[in-house]
């Protein structure tokens, strides 16, 4: 799963029975999340990895997160939101070009 957010862009997946891996590209974003939530989880670095951060969770912290997130949207734009955030706004050449390639799958 993929989410992109106001505190960061993240890869989340199931990687055994109750142990998930928030991953990003961005150290910073792992931080704002664990930061955000108070999490006990550490971000861990593998250079050679796809994504190159990780918090390792369970699934009770990936609901928590999940609702905390949700909980979070507080804008009515979220390309605007980015451009605000100063922690995030490099990122909003990259999410104008995941909106345009989804509107010409949309308007196949």
């Amino acid at each position: 799963m993929w989410l992109a957010t106001q505190h960061g862009f993240y890869s989340i997946v199931q990687k055994a029975e109750d142990t998930y891996f928030v991953r990003a590209r961005i150290r910073q974003d792992l931080v704002n999340l664990v930061d955000m939530l108070d999490l006990e989880a550490e971000v861990h670095e593998w250079a050679e990895a796809d994504y190159r951060y990780r918090i390792i969770i369970d699934l009770d912290e990936l609901l928590e997160i999940m609702v905390q997130l949700a909980g979070s949207i507080d804008y009515p734009n979220f390309k605007a939101q980015i451009y605000q955030r100063e922690e995030q706004s490099h990122k909003l050449g990259a999410y104008h070009k995941i909106w345009s390639t989804m509107a010409a799958l949309q308007n196949r």
